[in-house]
């Protein structure tokens, strides 16, 4: 399989920032050694305890620590910002690792209204855009605007290089057309929502889509006991995200925990956007996503308590996997 991992930079319980971004070093650096095809960093804004607010910095500091690692954003806000920054900004980075980078678009606000709001300085949501915002970003990157475009003779700087390739994060079938009329890749988020995958993957493929990634949560461990005890830690932090606090609990905090019957079924629920066990339980499952998704390709995610168990997680799964 072709796996790659998705990084919130999850901050953790008793943890500092600085901490954090050691912590996430080590990973990338740990994923290259261990033969993780890409690493890739969300964005997010306005939360209290998911720190990847700025992918393309992150993308810059860890291309300067790896030589070959794919780096990528899963995925810029594209409606909060203007294609023609988007493109420099991921020539740049192209100008620096060649053939390292890849750029992922999605079309969430990124927050709440307020916070769309102070990201794009009160201008009005411009998520009903996104696929023109999508098709010029492309075209400021390969210089392939249309000749009647009223920025056609702006060009990126830099320029003479080949553009990093570009995918679409989706979860329904509008993004998943979009992708595919526009010859993208389309990375369908399974740790979102599952729910319409069959919808959007058909949509995709049938519009001529080639180029599929799933994301889900993976918690790996050496016994399925160990592996239960980090995912209800992540089963807690999801439950805190929907209450407005992203910083992951501590086992201490987790196992203090007592849930009502509506958060236990929520729970219960959420548990279809996991595989949680060990390596065989973990290989197992992905090949049953991989015959329903019809993909080999992989993005893994991973917001379970203690920065060493994350790391032993994607340890174990590629000494099984890679």
């Amino acid at each position: 399989m072709r796996l790659g991992i998705l990084d919130q930079v999850p901050l953790h319980e008793g943890d500092t920032v600085e901490a954090t971004m050691e912590a996430t070093e080590r990973l990338v650096l740990e994923a290259e050694r261990l033969g993780y095809e890409r690493y890739w960093f969300a964005e997010h804004h306005n939360t209290n305890g998911l720190l990847s607010a700025a992918p393309e910095l992150f993308i810059a500091r860890m291309g300067a620590k790896t030589s070959k690692i794919k780096l990528g954003s899963g995925g810029v806000l594209l409606p909060q910002y203007h294609p023609l920054k988007v493109a420099e900004s991921f020539a740049t980075l192209d100008a620096f690792y060649p053939g390292r980078i890849e750029l992922g678009i999605g079309n969430s606000p990124g927050g709440s209204e307020r916070t769309r709001l102070a990201l794009t300085d009160g201008e009005e949501n411009r998520a009903a855009e996104f696929s023109r915002l999508v098709d010029e970003t492309a075209g400021f990157l390969t210089d392939s605007l249309s000749n009647r475009h009223p920025y056609r003779i702006v060009k990126t700087t830099p320029r003479d290089r080949k553009p990093s390739p570009i995918s679409i994060l989706g979860l329904s079938p509008r993004s998943a057309r979009i992708a595919a009329e526009q010859d993208r890749g389309l990375v369908f988020g399974h740790f979102i929502n599952p729910d319409r995958w069959e919808e959007t993957l058909s949509t995709y493929r049938e519009a001529g889509g080639k180029n599929v990634i799933v994301c889900v949560f993976v918690i790996c461990a050496p016994t399925q006991e160990e592996a239960e005890r980090l995912a209800r830690t992540q089963d807690a932090w999801i439950q805190g995200v929907r209450l407005g606090n992203s910083i992951v609990p501590s086992f201490k905090t987790t196992e203090a925990k007592i849930w009502n019957d509506v958060q236990v079924e929520r729970i219960r629920k959420d548990r279809r956007r996991a595989i949680v066990g060990t390596p065989d339980v973990v290989e197992r499952e992905l090949e049953v996503l991989a015959t329903r998704y019809q993909t080999d390709q992989f993005l893994l995610i991973n917001n379970a308590f203690d920065q060493e168990k994350r790391l032993q997680s994607y340890q174990l799964i590629a000494e099984r996997l890679l």
